[in-house]
């Protein structure tokens, strides 16, 4: 009798391990499951060789309905022509300006060349926390309109007059006319 009730205890005690065990291994399967990432959806335009299917499969040019319903002998059949809808060209957009569009230049407005080897921000106003609005490399010339009342910032013009901004001042060296001569003659090939 002691031997069937230790029979009895660890078939139930068993048989809770079982459970126990089976709900756990499940309950990882599931997790892992759910943590898993899905594979990327591949869309038609992701996949070149279904792209060029697409290409070359022709659109429907005409489908024909007709009224079955009502009258037999009637030659009433209607037809709706389905045809591609165009697709727009792009349209090229000058960002050239033409050379009498330039503005002229203010009274003491004179040549520069930046010297701050990082290249400098042009900024919308006269402080180091206002909008930049452009940038200006180094070495590159510029044009000096003004300069602030304390003398230090200068509010410049790019050679091609493409943007104006201000500037620290201390950041850019005045040309001389002969500095210019010379970087002009320096530009141009040697007739050899």
């Amino acid at each position: 009798m002691v031997f069937n009730v230790f029979k009895f205890l660890f078939g139930f005690t068993l048989a809770i391990a079982i459970l126990i065990g089976g709900g756990v291994a499940t309950g990882i399967y599931f997790m892992n499951q759910s943590s898993r990432i899905p594979p990327k959806p591949i869309y038609p335009n992701d996949d070149p060789k279904l792209r060029e299917q697409l290409a070359k499969t022709p659109l429907p040019k005409q489908t024909k309905l007709s009224d079955n319903s009502s009258n037999k002998n009637s030659e009433d059949k209607s037809e709706v022509k389905v045809t591609p809808t165009p697709t727009p060209t792009p349209t090229p957009i000058s960002t050239e300006k033409p050379e009498n569009e330039k503005k002229p230049l203010p009274p003491g407005a004179y040549q520069a060349r930046v010297t701050w080897n990082q290249g400098l921000r042009l900024r919308s106003e006269p402080k180091a926390d206002s909008q930049a609005v452009g940038g200006v490399g180094f070495n590159q010339k510029v044009i000096v309109i003004e300069e602030s009342d304390d003398k230090t910032w200068q509010k410049v013009r790019l050679e091609d007059g493409s943007q104006e901004g201000w500037v620290k001042s201390r950041n850019t060296q005045k040309l001389d006319e002969q500095d210019e001569q010379t970087n002009e003659d320096n530009s141009q090939p040697n007739p050899r």
